[in-house]
């Protein structure tokens, strides 16, 4: 409150939307949204990053989230914690998210990602952090050493075998899973951005529900069955990490442990 109010906005409450590894908030009456996270690892760079990524989006007229207008776009730091401010968008009402529609938002965001050019990361580089984690006992103390196996096999050799592919990469948004999708009064939107990286699209397409991949055209339906099994041990990796803040994360973890177990076992087609 007191960083908007700094920069000229009047702010006289903040709701709480959301709580987990990041905070966000909606500022009031100025009505904008706050993205919080603490001044720690790569987080001040990420949300520069972040928001070069929405002004370059909002260039194309993609499906994301916009940064307000009426402050400088850029991520801010104030006592030990990095803020970026975002237009708020008031919700759709009552309404779910059909695969379709779902699939043709993440198709128009891969079209306005691809006429952006800017140093983003590769998505290996998001497996190395998780390989990275996972090898780290002091990092995540309450893994044991036979899930460690698990996730660290299953991370390696997921990774060469997608790499191995060859597929055509391009900009995308990381995690477009549907926590980072908001039906608005304004359409789809896809939001969170700091996670963009370099990659085939069925690495993204492997974050939506499994209904939606077979509305995105011409998707390499197998590889998006690799990737959504890499994503399942990437997610199960962070919920072991000692500092992560997602409410229930290790019963979450657990059950991705499960998951995963039964998938590296099923029948390929």
């Amino acid at each position: 409150m007191s960083t908007a109010s700094a920069l000229g906005l009047k702010v006289e409450d903040a709701v709480v939307l959301h709580n987990s590894n990041k905070l966000t908030a909606r500022l009031l009456p100025c009505d904008l949204l706050a993205r919080i996270a603490e001044e720690r690892g790569d987080n001040r760079r990420n949300a520069d990053f972040e928001a070069e990524i929405a002004q370059r989006l909002a260039e194309t007229e993609s499906p994301a989230a916009a940064l307000d207008s009426r402050v400088e776009p850029r991520g801010y730091v104030r006592n030990g914690f990095v803020f970026t401010f975002w237009t708020y968008y008031e919700p759709a009402a009552g309404r779910s998210i059909e695969p379709t529609e779902y699939a043709q938002a993440l198709e128009r965001l891969h079209a306005g990602m691809r006429r952006i050019d800017i140093p983003s990361p590769h998505f290996t580089d998001r497996i190395a952090e998780a390989e990275a984690l996972v090898g780290d006992r002091a990092q995540s103390p309450r893994l044991k050493d036979v899930d460690r196996e698990l996730l660290s096999d299953a991370l390696r050799t997921l990774r060469q075998s997608i790499a191995g592919r060859g597929a055509e990469e391009q900009l995308l948004h990381g995690e477009p899973h549907p926590g980072n999708l908001i039906s608005t009064k304004r359409g789809l939107l896809f939001v969170d951005l700091e996670t963009c990286c370099r990659g085939p699209v069925e690495f993204d397409i492997a974050h939506a529900p499994i209904q939606v991949s077979e509305h995105y055209p011409h998707a390499d339906q197998a590889l998006v069955r690799e990737c959504r099994t890499l994503t399942l041990a990437m997610v199960t990796s962070w919920r072991w990490d000692r500092e992560d803040q997602l409410p229930d994360g290790i019963r979450l973890g657990r059950e991705g442990l499960r998951q995963l177990r039964a998938e590296l076992t099923s029948p390929r087609p």
